[in-house]
């Protein structure tokens, strides 16, 4: 197949070049005379499966001959090998590192604070798999000097030093470990006795030691050659031979890979020959991309070397640049371009490490019909099956709340293994309702029981035992566990659930996403002997990142000409139309993930590679995509938080082009962005309306007389002042807001604690009690009442703690008011009728003492500011009011008595009193102010004006998304406007 060399073999593609069509054909045509089993003797190493199938693809289509020997180069390891044991599984050696990693962290907790530790044994995985594939033994790391490193990489290394026996040969190799084992046993034995047949690797650019070293053993065969993808032929050689120079060779080069390469055989980028004939589509637009890529010390270049560049116009008439103003605006720019794409019969390709960006992109799609065949998938994590497992995980160790109890009964996966879904659907609504409105905030199987008791549905009962039964003991498992009891409780609760009572869980593992969670947690189980023990957070946390790590992929028959490819394919596919999507610096290329265990200073003294390596592979695939026929180049301009910074890349080649003016640089670059400008329009005009909304106007509905509330409270005659809409939505429309489904420790929720503790202490306040002893029955019902209503420890101390600093003046006033006077009346209810109005007037005081003279004197407890005279007169009538209806005798155990004043009790800092003397008649007005307010909402023509005068504008009613305020300003006229049906004449 190839000609006598004494130099190893080094071929290549050009960026662009189909690689695996150009690949297929250069060995065909390698192979022209020759008898048709030669074709079979040709032993073929491939870097992916996605390259592997293809190249299958190809062959395929050139007609009936014989194929290569296709193989993997990760396959290696697999290999058999004389004294050399299998692979350990990947997940047991993490599993091991943890249990060391979690000693580490106990006995030094400020070396990694708030990391999992799963986590920080994978990152240790990882390095130690760099190790063996680079072959840099523990020893190199003992040679390294520390003594100006911080103190937390002393430690760092002190620690790496504990898994050293992991490279002594005593424990079974990890994966990475033995693919370089089997390459150096296989690199000697090629070296006594070569392989007969050819021997090819192809798309591969040696990024890892071990891929390396079997790269150059092939390279240096009699009959053996390595095919290069994305080799940039137009590389100066001073640029490739300034790659590795300095203290930090230029990892972050598209090429930098190939140079090592090269170098390593003893050759020079000028002996890499071409493989075939083929052409990259467009040698100009290479040209240019080669030179806004070169090393930030040799951009000087762009000077002398841009001047040379003639066709600009040429070089980008098939870029096109994308610049949206959000994320979601370059989704549908891009769906918009593969739209057309399909409809014109090109093959398209999404090019992104966005897998965000790449669900939105489907999701747009879909609105056309159009699966985009995804090589990623879904993430596992994010599939019914991985979502329940997480939300399940989640659980142990916590106390249950109303929100994580509705989120897994309203998953879809949830009861499903039986006939009961639709009975179970019907209960989680009427459990939802009741839970909102009633709590507890933490519901336990007795409160189940207890809302059971009150349904008379069929099953309600069952069901509600089953629910109780599945969730029982749910917070007692707090602490470390053996991890296969962890799992094993963690899957026999997950079961239950997706059985639901009496089915079964098989829809729990159906279907490819639930197969996948199958396997996954199988190996789980399998290996969870070896992982110690696991608190309940820190094994949700792992399940979360092995979910996180494995992908499904849509059973459904994708659009043969729509893909969406992570970077990887770039170079293994081909596409008539790329899209290079996601641009932003951060994003493409991604910033290297932060080491915990070696600076980058120690990390290129042991010889491991820098974290540029990462940019390097990205910064190739970005080269190789870019060469395609039509290229889309695109980023949006802001993200959810901020402003973005284009990629690197884009940024260089932006600049490049501005400042070659001679050659017309700026006016292609602003063709490449009216184009870009064009879908973006397009996409804009998509979700545009038809039509402008109209605005709503400032609402004043006016129903008729007869739906109109004839009974308000006098916490009620407020909001009437205030926001006489709220009036009408929950009285007249009977709307009521439902409680958040996240109960939290709120302001009102502390107003009605505080409101039962001074209600029992007033109760239960003995004839005869000292200062101190009032002060320690005070904390003690303060004790009692929290523990009882409040199931937040943190709030009971913080609310406690607040009521002990108030308590000194609180009870010096109390001592007062207990002096002149008697509760008489601790929240007891009455009423008064206007009779001119037919209204009923409610109230139901927090306190009301009967004074020595006859007289009474109300009370109103307030945990936030007391309201000010002046809006007492205006707005906050509720004492005023309960005053009025005290001296028409509405509280029978009182009759008609006159009120000496009202006082409003703060409770809050600084525990403030607002005394109302009642003086200048201002009961006598506010009761004839009152006639007129109730009186001028019975009139037709009165409309429910919304947020009719707020105390401030940033005060929220319950009912602003009703009346759609943010459309109307306040100083906007309200508009008044018949509502409901008309009143018979």
């Amino acid at each position: 197949m190839f000609d006598p060399s004494a130099k190893p073999r080094l071929y290549a593609l050009p960026c662009g070049a189909d690689f695996p069509v150009a690949l297929v054909d250069g060995m065909i045509g390698r192979m022209a005379g020759q008898p048709p089993e030669a074709m079979a003797r040709v032993t073929l190493y491939l870097n992916t499966h996605r390259m592997l199938r293809r190249v299958r693809e190809v062959f395929g289509a050139r007609g009936a001959l014989l194929l290569p020997r296709l193989r993997l180069v990760t396959d290696l390891g697999r290999d058999p090998l004389a004294g050399l044991p299998p692979a350990i599984p990947p997940l047991r050696r993490r599993l091991e590192l943890a249990q060391l990693v979690a000693g580490l962290v106990a006995n030094q907790p400020d070396f990694a604070p708030g990391t999992a530790t799963y986590d920080l044994a994978d990152s240790l995985a990882t390095l130690m798999d760099e190790m063996q594939g680079e072959g840099v033994d523990p020893a190199a790391l003992e040679r390294l000097d520390i003594a100006d490193h911080a103190a937390h990489w002393q430690r760092a290394l002190a620690f790496i030093r504990i898994v050293a026996r992991y490279f002594d040969g005593s424990e079974a190799p990890d994966p990475e470990a033995r693919q370089r084992k089997v390459a150096e046993a296989l690199v000697q034995a090629w070296r006594d006795e070569p392989p007969s047949g050819p021997v090819i690797v192809a798309g591969s650019t040696g990024s890892r030691g071990a891929t390396s070293l079997f790269l150059q053993a092939v390279a240096r065969l009699p009959q053996g050659a390595v095919v290069l993808p994305g080799f940039d032929f137009d590389l100066p050689e001073a640029v490739w031979n300034g790659l590795d120079s300095g203290t930090f060779p230029a990892e972050d080069h598209p090429q930098y890979r190939f140079w090592t390469l090269t170098r390593a055989l003893d050759l020079t980028p000028r002996d890499v020959a071409r493989w075939s004939e083929a052409q990259a589509p467009s040698e100009a637009r290479n040209r240019l991309v080669s030179l806004a890529l070169r090393p930030a010390p040799v951009t000087d270049q762009w000077l002398t070397e841009g001047a040379l560049l003639a066709d600009l116009a040429g070089a980008t008439a098939g870029l096109t640049l994308i610049e949206a103003p959000n994320p979601r605006t370059e989704a549908l720019a891009i769906a918009l371009r593969l739209r057309q794409a399909a409809e014109d019969g090109v093959r398209a390709a999404l090019v992104t490490p966005d897998r965000l960006l790449a669900r939105r992109v489907a999701a747009a799609l879909d609105r056309w019909g159009i699966l985009a065949d995804e090589s990623a998938g879904q993430p596992l994590a994010l599939s019914p099956p991985g979502r329940f497992l997480r939300h399940v995980a989640a659980l142990a160790g916590q106390k249950l709340t109303v929100e994580a109890l509705l989120t897994l009964l309203k998953h879809p996966l949830t009861a499903s293994g039986g006939d009961s879904r639709g009975p179970h659907l019907l209960f989680t609504r009427e459990l939802e309702l009741h839970l909102r409105r009633h709590g507890p905030a933490f519901p336990g199987a007795a409160d189940l029981a207890k809302w059971a008791a009150k349904g008379p549905e069929e099953g309600r009962a069952a069901w509600t035992q089953w629910l109780g039964e599945t969730l029982n003991g749910l917070e007692s498992l707090t602490g470390e566990r053996p991890l296969l009891a962890c799992i094993e409780t963690l899957l026999a609760r997950a079961e239950a659930l997706a059985a639901g009572p009496g089915g079964s869980p098989k829809p729990l593992w159906a279907e490819a996403a639930g197969r996948e969670a199958a396997r996954i947690m199988g190996e789980l189980v399998r290996e969870a002997p070896h992982g110690g023990s696991f608190t309940p957070h820190d094994c949700a946390d792992l399940l979360a990142t092995l979910l996180q790590a494995g992908s499904v992929r849509t059973p459904d028959a994708p659009h043969p000409l729509i893909a969406i490819w992570g970077t990887l394919e770039a170079r293994v596919q081909g596409a008539d139309l790329v899209i290079l999507g996601g641009l932003t610096d951060g994003v493409w290329p991604e910033l290297p993930p932060p080491d915990p265990w070696l600076s980058r200073k120690m990390r290129a003294e042991a010889g491991l590679l820098l974290p540029e390596r990462r940019v390097g592979l990205a910064a190739h695939d970005f080269q190789q995509a870019v060469a395609a026929p039509t290229v889309v180049l695109s980023r949006a301009l802001r993200d959810a938080e901020a402003e973005t910074v284009p990629s690197r890349w884009l940024n260089r080649l932006t600049n490049l082009l501005n400042g070659l003016a001679a050659q017309g640089g700026p006016q292609a670059l602003a063709a490449m962005q009216a184009r870009g400008a064009a879908l973006v329009a397009d996409a804009l005009r998509i979700e545009a309306p038809d039509a402008p909304a109209a605005r709503a106007h400032r609402p004043a509905p006016r129903p008729p007389l007869a739906h109109r509330p004839r009974e308000l409270a006098v916490t009620g005659i407020r909001t009437l002042i205030r926001d006489p809409y709220a009036i009408y939505a929950r009285h007249i429309l009977r709307l009521r807001p439902l409680d958040p489904i996240g109960a939290a420790p709120d302001a009102r929720l502390r107003g009605q604690a505080v409101h039962l503790i001074v209600e029992r202490f007033i109760r239960e306040r003995p004839a005869v009690e000292t200062p101190e002893d009032a002060r320690t029955r005070l904390l003690a019902v303060a004790d009692a009442v929290l523990a009882e209503q409040i199931p937040w420890p943190s709030a009971q101390r913080l609310w406690r703690a607040r009521l002990a600093r108030v308590a000194p003046r609180f009870l010096a006033a109390e001592a007062g008011r207990a002096a002149r006077g008697t509760p008489l009346l601790i929240e007891k209810s009455g009423s008064v009728t206007l009779q001119t109005l037919n209204f009923t007037l409610s109230a139901r005081p927090d306190r009301i003492d009967l004074l020595e003279d006859g007289r009474v004197h109300i009370y109103d407890y307030k945990t936030g500011e007391p309201p000010s005279l002046k809006k007492q007169e205006h707005f906050e009538k509720q004492l005023l009011l309960e005053a009025a209806m005290a001296e028409r005798g509405a509280f029978a155990a009182l009759g008609p008595r006159e009120v000496e004043a009202v006082t409003y009790i703060g409770l809050g800092t600084g525990a403030k009193l607002v005394t109302n003397p009642l003086e200048d008649d201002i009961l006598g007005k506010t009761w004839s102010g009152l006639h007129r307010l109730i009186g001028g909402y019975l009139v037709e023509g009165r409309g429910y004006t919304a947020r009719r005068a707020m105390f401030e504008t940033r005060d929220v009613s319950d009912y602003d998304h009703l009346s759609r305020y943010g459309e109307w300003e306040l100083s906007e006229a309200a508009t008044p406007e018949r509502v409901g049906p008309e009143e018979a004449p």
